[in-house]
């Protein structure tokens, strides 16, 4: 039986990536091909000889009679809050219909595979955008297994998950922590270093330093011509929208920074971290929970007298946040602090009595300070014993006042022992020869495991 790994891309870096690992997997016999949501990269990937399709051009025809429930697609309003609230965009029916012909294209181009490859495997980066939504319901209603790529907790390592958007699972079984896991814990402690993966060390930088940094203007400037001059369309086509986001955020973050506040020693506290606003982690995977306003207005309502909730902004968007909901927030909460975006968030989780959390790696982190955590969303950790899952925010109350029960040091360690153990080598979209070769070798680990997991 011939097999194909069919690789889905949204961007340069992407098909870039995807191209080397398709490379890799040739001299091992096993071939690829590759849906590229981005018409220039589609041409490059032909020029290297790769099979490649162009969505696009597969998206003509009555894309209207597309029906979300063949599909399995029972709440696609919910599923369009990640455009909406990403691209900033409230046109449910001009969503919708991008998101049907999307699942037009995937089909065909599934349909065309099929003819001559029996067994086809999807693999692509988690996310939310249609695009990507598109390609996992068109593989999954053909029965085809589409494995999704994130990076794990720690550097280095990615989780590989099929079938689902929901959080990967870490065992409960007790593991021996390792020397190696039990040295890189005790590194990152030591350092207070926060695990960034490669792909996203760009993000993690003040508003006003994007705006003036050479590389992006460079790359502006190639997606307008791209896009207004050869007429190349592409995932992310709302050019305008990106400019002004970034503009706001670095207007946002100076009408902050008059409100930025020293991390308090004197009082108990609660520490909520934020969240990107946009992220798929809230977007899908909780979306009940896409409102961090309200979420932290309840905290400050119920949070124990004599107590202080701190908040900061995700380091990776300082601005994100909306400056006159959250002064309004400091104004009626005098329990409230929103700390200088530039405080180690090592710092805060050492001095923090309690940390609430959607499922922000900060709980994870929070963790190798041995302190309470209280997860209300879909995470890796929500499962743990060291962890308090909230079912519904009206728990929170009566469990902020509870007696705080002891979480022991060889229990965090071997809870991270089953993170490293269900996460696999390997940097996504780093092409250094090296990295390629190691996440090659872990994909093929991981889609050898693939009949197993087809039920989940």
């Amino acid at each position: 039986m011939k097999h194909c790994i069919l690789f889905i891309s949204l961007a340069g870096n992407q098909s870039r990536f995807f191209l080397k690992i398709g490379q890799s997997l040739a001299q091992q016999g096993i071939e690829t091909a590759h849906v590229c949501f981005h018409e220039s990269s589609v041409q490059e990937l032909r020029k290297a000889g790769a099979t490649a399709f162009n969505p696009f051009d597969y998206q003509s025809g009555a894309f209207t009679e597309i029906d979300f429930e063949q599909y399995a697609i029972k709440l696609p309003g919910l599923l369009l809050g990640h455009e909406k609230a990403a691209y900033e965009l409230s046109d449910t029916q001009l969503l919708a219909d991008k998101f049907k012909k999307h699942l037009a294209a995937m089909s065909r181009i599934i349909d065309t595979l099929l003819k001559e490859y029996p067994d086809i495997i999807l693999v692509q980066e988690l996310g939310g955008f249609t695009s990507v939504l598109a390609a996992f319901f068109a593989a999954r209603h053909k029965n085809i297994n589409n494995w999704f790529i994130e990076p794990s907790f720690f550097k280095g390592r990615v989780f590989f998950t099929p079938n689902k958007f929901s959080a990967p699972e870490i065992s409960n079984i007790p593991a021996q922590a390792s020397e190696n896991v039990q040295q890189i814990i005790t590194n990152i402690l030591k350092s207070q270093s926060v695990v960034i993966p490669q792909k996203d060390k760009s993000h993690y930088r003040g508003a006003g330093l994007k705006l003036a940094d050479s590389h992006n203007i460079k790359r502006l400037l190639q997606k307008l011509t791209s896009k207004y001059v050869l007429g190349q369309r592409e995932e992310f086509e709302h050019i305008g929208g990106h400019i002004n986001r970034h503009l706001r955020m670095f207007i946002n973050s100076q009408k902050l920074k008059l409100h930025y506040k020293r991390l308090p020693t004197d009082k108990p506290i609660i520490y909520y971290p934020f969240h990107v606003p946009a992220d798929f982690a809230l977007t899908i995977r909780s979306p009940e929970y896409l409102n961090q306003y309200a979420i932290i207005d309840f905290i400050c309502r119920c949070a124990p007298f004599g107590w202080q909730v701190v908040i900061k902004e995700h380091p990776a968007l300082i601005g994100a946040i909306n400056p006159q909901i959250t002064i309004d927030l400091l104004k009626k909460h005098d329990n409230l602090i929103l700390l200088h975006p530039s405080i180690n968030n090592h710092e805060v989780l050492s001095n923090a009595h309690t940390i609430v959390t959607v499922n922000s790696k900060t709980g994870a982190e929070a963790l190798l300070y041995q302190k309470r955590v209280f997860a209300l969303g879909d995470s890796f950790y929500k499962d743990s014993a060291l962890v308090n899952k909230i079912h519904k925010l009206a728990e929170l109350p009566e469990l902020l006042s509870s007696p705080t029960r002891e979480i022991q040091q060889a229990d965090v360690l071997s809870f991270f022992q089953g993170v490293w153990n269900s996460s696999y080598p390997g940097e996504l979209y780093d092409i250094s020869p090296e990295n390629i070769q190691t996440f090659t070798k872990s994909l093929l680990q991981c889609i050898n495991f693939a009949d197993s997991k087809t039920s989940e």
